[in-house]
């Protein structure tokens, strides 16, 4: 087992070597990443890659995003302590986290009672209290708590639904990864007016889709 500080070490390490070189500079970002121990999100069987520059197993096919990934979005939409955030697929917890840590109020979504269920742990163990945890299909958006300021989608989505984009407050800001392997691209959409949106591509990267996601029509010949 990794002691606390090889841990601490380990997390510094992957700000200066993973995170820094990938173009995120935003400081509070980088301080936010530096103060949540990500070591506390990751199956026990994966610690030793807890802040390796790679997708880190979960149970049903999913994984955590590597460190870079999770950075670039954060610093992407640039969350204000008065946003109303939006999650959609909760997974380890670990992005909750950070998100609740940058915000007001994190309602996350996931497919999987089991982690919502161990996410709801890991938060109380760290006393962040600001989130709403729950379990459904939020694959076509999640408009319970509408409208966000904030939509981090955390697996990617062949194509995305409207209705994500109409769920934003003006002003508002979506993360989300497009396409199908090898080829996705990940997006900030930002929402500029009642019918108007600008969507900026940041980098390619690939990501398990969401569980249910809408495929696009194939043609057949």
């Amino acid at each position: 087992m990794m002691s606390t500080m090889n841990m601490a070490q380990a997390r510094h390490n992957m700000i200066e070597q993973q995170i820094r070189p990938w173009d995120v500079l935003d400081q509070r970002v980088l301080e936010l990443i530096d103060g949540l121990p990500r070591d506390k999100f990751v199956p026990t069987t994966y610690l030793k890659l807890a802040y390796a520059d790679v997708n880190i197993p979960l149970d049903h096919g999913q994984v955590m995003m590597p460190p870079k990934i999770e950075a670039r979005m954060l610093q992407a939409l640039d969350i204000k302590p008065s946003d109303t955030i939006l999650e959609v697929g909760t997974g380890s917890g670990y992005v909750t986290a950070l998100l609740a840590r940058s915000g007001k109020h994190v309602y996350s979504v996931d497919v999987y009672p089991d982690f919502v269920e161990s996410t709801g742990r890991k938060l109380s163990e760290l006393g962040i209290n600001n989130v709403t945890l729950e379990s459904g299909d939020a694959v076509n958006g999640w408009d319970s708590h509408a409208p966000y300021d904030v939509i981090a989608i955390t697996g990617s989505l062949p194509m995305l639904p409207d209705s994500f984009q109409q769920s934003l407050k003006i002003g508002g800001r979506l993360f989300v990864v497009t396409g199908q392997e090898p080829v996705m691209e990940a997006y900030l959409i930002t929402r500029t007016a009642e019918q108007g949106w600008v969507k900026q591509a940041l980098f390619e990267t690939v990501l398990p889709p969401l569980v249910n996601a809408p495929q696009p029509q194939r043609f057949i010949f």
